[in-house]
């Protein structure tokens, strides 16, 4: 029999350390051979204990390597010219990427097989494996991150008198029944890699910053430190009837607390980018990364059903009663305005998610009304001329000539047709509006 290393075969004249690397690559790629008491160069130099040197390599596979890996090795004692070595046959592996128990799923303990080396993985490579054997639910797969702390999680469940060990783990899908961490303990960790960034503007728009930080940690923590945040901007301001003194805040509490939680809970971690929460003199903005879950629509939302994205996360947040079942946090937004004569705006993309809170005790000042009815009036003013000239303009037209929106520009054909100014002619794509 000739032996000869390749990306399948690996050759060592006894165990060492290192052994752990070829077993471990060989189960991340394509499986492999390994034959102990052989030279590189192929020569037999045999084994004075086999059975010993079988059953080393089996407790340091059981010991040292992660997820467990005994089920796809098989051991077998060869004789060579009357020399005995230990043939071991590894499987490709089910549960990828395997790894150095001490060194983690980061590439110093991942290794793959590259040419007749075992190699280090990157982390896009684990990243791969680790979608590929544990699906594309982001918060079930298992975090490249496993020395994990969770003080802010401990006394969220100690507050509620919830126990919070390894059984509530595991059931709750913080931990594997391998004892691997999954993305959802991440999130919830001190190790937590999202962020919270907030900012406080002077005006309507985001042209001076007054305030703005950032907030990182577990989302518990997250979810304190900005409430907190946004409480102390969220003023009091008073009014009068007669003798009595009337106190009324800039935003409704249970508003803001709703959508602060629905964008801990439904946003899409899988991207890296921070949430947003911008606060102006009329508004706050709460920007989520991840639109809608498909097949769900704006309309689905707001009569109150709900298909949430990281359905182990909202377990968690609705156990410690932070948020209620049957979706109904965008319901409390829209009832806490109900009797002000403001209205909360969803706004959604691909990839995003935006809602946005008026404040109830914003004025605009008669220079700013005038400033928008002059600025309006100069729109429908050049959309006249551009109409008398060409006989008929398009939607499309009006976004050009104006370097508006589609929504503002409707906004605007739609006023301007209601005042008799425009006449709205043909349907869908044949649709134009012409001068009276």
């Amino acid at each position: 029999m000739v032996f000869r290393e390749s990306e399948t075969v690996e050759l060592k004249a006894v165990v060492v350390e290192d052994i752990k690397k070829e077993i471990i690559a060989f189960a991340n790629g394509q499986g492999g051979k390994l034959y102990i008491g052989v030279q590189d160069n192929g020569e037999v130099i045999g084994l004075d204990d086999p059975d010993g040197t079988a059953l080393q390599i089996s407790n340091m596979v059981r010991d040292a390597i992660k997820p467990d890996l005994t089920m796809f090795l098989h051991y077998e004692t060869l004789e060579i010219g009357g020399k005995c070595i230990v043939f071991v046959e590894i499987q490709r592996g089910t549960e990828r990427p395997y790894y150095i128990a001490k060194k983690g799923l980061r590439p110093e303990g991942v290794y793959v097989r590259q040419g007749y080396s075992s190699v280090p993985a990157t982390d896009t490579l684990i990243r791969r494996m680790i979608k590929e054997t544990d699906g594309d639910s982001f918060e079930e797969m298992r975090s490249l991150e496993q020395e994990l702390t969770f003080d802010s999680a401990q006394k969220e469940f100690s507050d509620r008198n919830l126990p919070f060990g390894l059984v509530q783990m595991k059931s709750l899908g913080i931990l594997s029944q391998d004892d691997i961490y999954t993305n959802l303990g991440l999130l919830l960790s001190e190790q937590c890699m999202h962020t919270i960034k907030t900012a406080v503007f002077e005006g309507t728009n985001q042209n001076i910053f007054k305030d703005r930080k950032e907030f990182s940690g577990s989302l518990f923590r997250q979810m304190r430190e900005v409430y907190d945040y946004i409480d102390f901007h969220n003023q009091t301001r008073s009014t009068f009837d007669k003798l009595l003194r009337i106190d009324s805040r800039d935003y409704p509490e249970a508003a803001i607390r709703e959508a602060l939680l629905n964008t801990l809970v439904h946003r899409e971690y899988s991207f890296r980018a921070s949430t947003l929460i911008s606060i102006y003199e009329d508004r706050i903005e709460f920007t989520s990364i991840g639109g809608l879950v498909q097949g769900v629509t704006l309309d689905d939302v707001m009569i109150g059903i709900s298909v949430c994205r990281n359905a182990k996360l909202a377990n968690i947040f609705y156990r410690l009663e932070l948020i209620e079942a049957y979706g109904t946090g965008i319901r409390k937004i829209m009832d806490a305005y109900e009797e002000s004569g403001k209205k909360p705006q969803i706004i959604t993309s691909d990839n995003a998610f935006k809602i946005i809170l008026p404040n109830l005790n914003y004025q605009e000042s008669q220079y700013q009304k005038q400033q928008v009815m002059s600025e309006e009036n100069d729109s429908e003013r050049i959309v006249i001329e551009l109409a008398k000239e060409q006989g008929a303009v398009t939607r499309k037209q009006v976004e050009r000539l104006l370097g508006i929106g589609q929504t503002t520009s409707g906004r605007l054909l739609r006023r301007m047709t209601e005042r008799g100014e425009l006449i709205q002619e043909g349907k869908g794509k044949n649709t134009h509006y012409r001068f009276l």
